[in-house]
């Protein structure tokens, strides 16, 4: 009942980068959010931070048009190969990768009229020294666009985990489970890494998507949940715990299911935009 314990996956794999731009749904309502919040220019020098395979680097790159000249960074280079590909195929020859870190772009300082990010703040190692470093490249006035998904996404789920938790006298975990949950970013928290980096907060919309699945079978075996949640979910627990927790988990999960009908879980979402202080 849970094998989805024992699956891995190898992200240098171009077969799994394949899988994972086959796999848009939780990206795509941010990146969806943030194409339609965007304000649309002429000759804009674009950078999409953390591209990974293009999305929505090439959708953006497309609505504005060969006056625009876009770079997407990421130091992930299988998916920057995926990226190249539909790039090629597509023939949108004013898009630019660059494999890199996002802490230090190999860009000269007020190059870039548009920064976007698609839920890649989370993913630096330090947001605050990167929003620095978007800042140096940003020219004054430059705009900046990021999506992010918030503190409480899924609170339908880690309620059930923790009680969980509880039930089988695990308070410790309980603790580590709410470090883990508490980690997200809020509204505010990113507006003051913005600021504090040189940028001046213009908007902020947040927003909700719904995931539903038939039950936490459905869910827990779902491949995305596996790629994305299922490592962070195992490393609060002791590896022996972990089949008896999952176990517990699934099985209440599928009895909230049952009482309502499905398993929906809520997951809040921000576009947040700024412009470079001159």
């Amino acid at each position: 009942m849970t094998d989805y314990l024992l699956r891995s996956f190898d992200w240098n794999d171009p077969s799994l980068v394949n899988l994972y731009d086959e796999v848009p749904l939780w990206s795509a309502p941010f990146g969806l959010l943030l194409l339609d919040r965007l304000r649309l220019r002429p000759n804009l020098s674009v950078l999409d931070l953390g591209c990974g395979p293009g999305f929505p680097l090439i959708e953006l790159a497309q609505r504005l048009g060969a006056s625009c000249r876009a770079f997407g960074v990421d130091p992930w280079g299988a998916a920057l190969a995926r990226a190249r590909q539909r790039i090629t195929r597509l023939q949108v020859r004013h898009v630019h990768l660059i494999q890199g870190d996002g802490l230090a772009l190999p860009l000269p300082a007020a190059s870039i009229d548009l920064i976007v990010s698609n839920l890649g703040l989370n993913n630096f190692s330090s947001p605050a020294d990167a929003l620095v470093e978007a800042a140096r490249v940003a020219r004054p006035g430059a705009r900046i666009a990021l999506t992010t998904n918030l503190r409480g996404h899924m609170a339908e789920f880690y309620a059930v985990f923790e009680q969980v938790l509880r039930d089988l006298g695990q308070p410790e975990m309980v603790e580590r489970l709410r470090e883990h949950v508490n980690h997200r970013a809020t509204a505010l928290g990113t507006q003051r890494l913005l600021e504090m980096a040189g940028f001046r907060v213009r908007r902020i919309d947040e927003q909700a998507v719904i995931l539903r699945y038939l039950n936490g079978t459905a869910m827990l075996n779902h491949t995305f949940i596996q790629m994305a949640f299922m490592e962070a979910w195992r490393e609060v627990l002791p590896e022996a715990l972990h089949h008896e927790v999952f176990a517990a988990l699934e099985a209440r999960l599928n009895q909230v299911a049952e009482r309502q009908g499905e398993l929906a879980l809520t997951v809040p979402m921000a576009f947040i935009e700024g412009e470079r202080r001159a």
